[in-house]
């Protein structure tokens, strides 16, 4: 680090943002930890200078501080850049916006019609998931934010000495604070806790930010095609599974459920009322000074009388006809956002989010009609927008739970009906009585005193989402997700679930489903039997209609979690590929499109790769404007914590999800020959792959040869690492398994099986298939990006520190025939990405990804170093560890790891 802290603040020189916090964290270790700041800064790595105690825990504390301070200083850039192109050369310069994807449509001729049916059926979504992969509190990430705020404060060349050497004051004083914030949580947090997390991103940025892109878009419609009228429909909205998610979380409870989607709505609810009471000061118009419609005048009447004060609100603010709009329209919010047991004027309420939108549509077309249209798109424009995205309910919240569990509490509901145990559950005969169900009439909510408490538990869930339906915004919840989805059948008991909790739209409870029902596809062998079951779920009626009531397609999730656990990264990214295409297919044949959630994580190794490169690898046909995705933990708070960022990531993933469906699917998606050899490639992958995994020492050296044991002592979330209890590889979560192959710098998940792939295809094909692997690099996207992930990944491999992980492990002959079978991987894997990609080494072409590692791998390596002897000393003293106890654990050595893991993590960027 010690080149980046060279040179000053004199006034002339560029602002240079890493030098600026490097110099100021120097400061503040000086004044701090007095001598730390010369061995961190020196650039030395050397082991010896810092060994335990109290030095070695505020040594890994600088580090995971600096790091932390270098991913500001590098959004700050990359914000910076941006607007520098777009000043520079215009906002079509800048790859990923709606006015580059736009003028290209423009100068492709493509219709104006084409772009409206396009918008009208699109549905992007992000979807905030609080899985534990956020090693942040969330005090910390507010120090981040600030100190981001003080950055950018300083690009400008407006302060005066004295104001520049404040805001250096400020960036140095939060800087302090970080240092002397405690950065380890003491206990796991709630669940309300991260229900809070994620609604801090909509309070700082997202509110505002998201109905800016919609204006972007907007701009960039009226600029290159005038002569057509445009109104953006909010097709850009989020979703969150926080607080919905019960999948193997037992602290996602029903009253759990309900609180989250009450405090959503309220959030929504006072960020208008915050929104209408600033209207209420600025909109000082005089009606003697403009004309107004009739029209106007009668809404105004009808707002004033709605409102149950309008002889008040008229006589405060006489002749203020906007005033008097914006009044009537927050008297009725404030009814709206009372308690339902304290609400006295519940017929002044707003029922639904529409009529306060047809209300601020009202005050902004008169606004325009009088000659105020600057005054309209900058007051109220923006507010119409946030009513139209976000409703009253923030977001969509999606609840997320297990077949295992659906199943269960359906069989008692058979036995509750019929006093006899059910057919089996893959039995025609079982299927048969759940259509039959369906069919049946029903009359009002069905009850079933008898069913045990689980069971009840997972039946008042359905119960609690009728209930949340009717009271709340009608879009509050999003959709029903199963995960381990096996069957038609598993789908069709959350049909009958959801029927007898009345979740069904009509008075018999026999024609549609409210609520979509979203099956999760996660393994291998899920995905591969995927096309059968949605093929069987189409063809019922009911469902047909549901999805006809729902919008018209049928949404798929693809899980990348497990399907690269059971395969590795090759395998894993063909086999969601293929089951796309066929899942595609089955909808067409069907007449129903299918749309695809995509359950990404941060890590290469769970399908976090560069957003448009990503959606340009899915399969031809298979996004069509209709875009779900996960955004996880530290994902989240990297894209959306500030403003800048936050737009510009919304609009990279509006904007790659419709620049198919308008310009065409770019490069060449799957000839036969491509198939096939994607198809061996894959094979052979898995085969390497499930050789290591299946390996009957891999549990042992996996847990001794990486912190896995000790991060569950790290509070990074409230759900727990393993599915049901159980302990088992097949069981653990894919999170944790991705954690901590990163932590020990092995990231096996991300590479392992694809040098053995491409070398059993050459052994094949000899010269002729290298030739055809480099036509594919050059012009097949997914292959490409597959080839491009794992350049990126291996470069993140550290054999030598990887060793000293493996040294851990306490039977040496599976360590030395574990760690053997990676290293050769290792080294073949990288010799057949340089032949394929004919690079001369490993990370040519990725210099802007090198120099971000440049600056981070010689401390990680230092950190990763002493994490080893860490992992070491506690387990020898730990009596629940691995390791065999010899004395009461050693406290000081817990905390140096813990923050040892936050630290790799920080510098990494991700955790999983």
């Amino acid at each position: 680090m010690g080149r980046e802290i060279e040179g000053d603040f004199e006034s002339g020189k560029p602002f240079e943002p890493t030098r600026v916090l490097a110099k100021l964290f120097e400061e503040v270790l000086a004044k701090r930890q007095p001598g730390l700041a010369a061995t961190l800064f020196s650039g030395s790595q050397h082991e010896g200078v810092v060994r335990d105690g109290e030095a070695l825990l505020r040594l890994l504390q600088a580090r995971g501080v600096w790091f932390q301070l270098l991913a500001i200083a590098e959004e700050n850039r990359a914000v910076y850049a941006r607007r520098q192109l777009e000043r520079e050369e215009g906002r079509e310069a800048l790859d990923g916006t709606f006015a580059q994807l736009i003028s290209e449509a423009a100068a492709a001729e493509v219709p104006a019609a084409n772009i409206k049916a396009l918008l009208e059926k699109a549905q992007v979504q992000p979807v905030l998931t609080a899985h534990p992969t956020e090693a942040k509190r969330v005090t910390v990430m507010e120090i981040h934010r600030r100190i981001y705020r003080h950055l950018k404060e300083m690009e400008a060349n407006r302060w005066t000495p004295q104001e520049r050497d404040l805001q250096l004051d400020g960036i140095r004083n939060e800087i302090e604070l970080l240092w002397l914030t405690g950065e380890i949580r003491l206990a796991k947090p709630s669940v309300e806790e991260e229900v809070a997390w994620g609604i801090h991103f909509f309070k700082e940025t997202l509110f505002e930010a998201t109905p800016e892109i919609l204006g972007e878009l907007e701009r960039a419609l009226e600029t290159h095609y005038p002569e057509e009228e445009w109104q953006v429909p909010a097709f850009f909205r989020f979703g969150s599974w926080i607080g919905g998610d019960r999948d193997g979380n037992p602290f996602v409870t029903n009253e759990t459920t309900a609180n989250t989607l009450a405090l959503l709505r309220q959030t929504a609810l006072t960020h208008y009322h915050e929104r209408l009471e600033y209207l209420i000061k600025v909109l000082s118009i005089a009606e003697h000074g403009i004309h107004l419609s009739s029209e106007f005048k009668d809404q105004l009447a009808s707002a004033l009388d709605k409102c149950g004060i309008g002889e008040e609100i008229a006589a405060r603010n006489p002749g203020e006809v906007f005033r008097q709009y914006c009044a009537a329209a927050l008297s009725r919010l404030q009814a709206t956002m009372a308690p339902d047991e304290q609400n006295a004027s519940s017929a002044l309420a707003y029922r639904e989010a529409p009529e306060l939108y047809d209300d601020i549509l009202a005050m902004e077309r008169e606004l325009t009609a009088v000659g105020c249209l600057d005054l309209a798109s900058e007051w109220l424009r923006p507010l119409r927008r946030e009513v139209q995205v976000f409703g009253f309910r923030t977001v969509s919240l999606d609840v997320r739970e297990n077949s295992q569990s659906i199943n269960a509490c359906v069989v008692e509901v058979y036995k509750e009906l019929h006093g006899e145990e059910p057919p089996s559950l893959d039995s025609l005969a079982w299927k048969r009585w759940l259509k039959e169900q369906l069919g049946r009439p029903q009359s009002g909510v069905r009850k079933f005193p008898d069913l045990s408490d689980k069971a009840e538990r997972t039946y008042g869930l359905f119960l609690s989402l009728a209930d949340s339906r009717t009271r709340l915004d009608r879009d509050a919840v999003g959709a029903i997700i199963l995960s381990m989805t096996r069957s038609v059948s598993d789908i069709l008991g959350v049909y009958l679930l959801a029927k007898s909790a009345g979740l069904f739209l009509d008075s018999e409870a026999r024609e549609a489903c409210a609520t979509r029902i979203v099956p999760l596809f996660e393994t291998i062998e899920d995905l591969r039997g995927a096309p059968e079951v949605l093929r069987e779920l189409l063809s019922v009626a009911l469902v047909r209609r549901s999805l006809r009531e729902q919008g018209g397609f049928q949404e798929v999730m693809l899980g990348y979690s497990d399907s690269n656990k059971d395969g590795g990264f090759l395998t894993s990214n063909w086999e969601l590929a293929k089951a796309q295409r066929r899942l595609t297919r089955v909808g067409e044949e069907a007449g129903v499109p299918i749309a695809f959630f995509h359950g990404r994580g941060g890590s290469v190794s769970r399908g976090g790769l560069p957003l448009a490169d990503a959606i340009q690898a899915q399969p031809a046909g298979s996004i069509g404007g209709r875009l779900r995705l996960t955004e996880q933990g530290e994902v989240v708070t990297s894209k959306y914590a500030n403003r800048g960022t936050a737009k510009y990531q919304m609009e990279l993933l509006a904007a790659s999800a419709l620049h198919g469906s308008l310009l065409g699917e770019a490069g060449e998606r799957g000839t036969g020959e491509q198939d096939e050899v994607m198809e061996a490639l894959a094979g052979m992958s898995f085969a390497a792959y499930r050789r290591l995994i299946e390996h009957p020492s891999l549990v042992t050296y996996f847990q001794e040869a990486s912190p896995v044991e000790e991060m569950v002592r790290l509070k990074l979330g409230s759900r727990p690492a393993r599915r049901f209890g159980a302990k088992s590889l097949d069981d653990l979560r894919a999170i944790p398994w991705v954690f901590a192959w990163s932590q020990n710098r092995h990231l096996l998940p991300g590479w392992y099986g694809v040098g053995s792939a491409i070398n059993g295809l050459l052994e094949v094909r000899g010269e002729k298939g290298l030739k055809f692997l480099r036509h594919m690099y050059r012009k097949h996207d997914l292959f490409r990006l597959v080839i491009n992930e794992v350049t990126k990944t291996l470069m993140l491999v550290d054999l030598d520190l990887a060793r000293r992980y493996a040294d851990l492990v306490e039977d040496k002959s599976a360590r030395e025939e574990i760690f053997q079978m990676i290293e050769t991987e290792y080294k073949t894997t990288c010799e057949a990405i340089l032949k394929v990609s004919e690079a001369n080494h490993i990370g040519e072409g990725f210099e802007a990804f090198g120099e971000r590692l440049r600056l981070r791998l010689p401390a990680l390596g230092d950190v990763g170093r002493r994490q080893v002897d860490l992992i070491a000393r506690y387990r020898s003293s730990d009596p629940t560890s691995p390791g065999r106890p010899t004395s009461p654990g050693r406290q000081d050595d817990l905390v140096s790891l813990l923050v040892s893991i936050n630290c790799i993590a920080a510098g990494l960027g991700w955790t999983a």
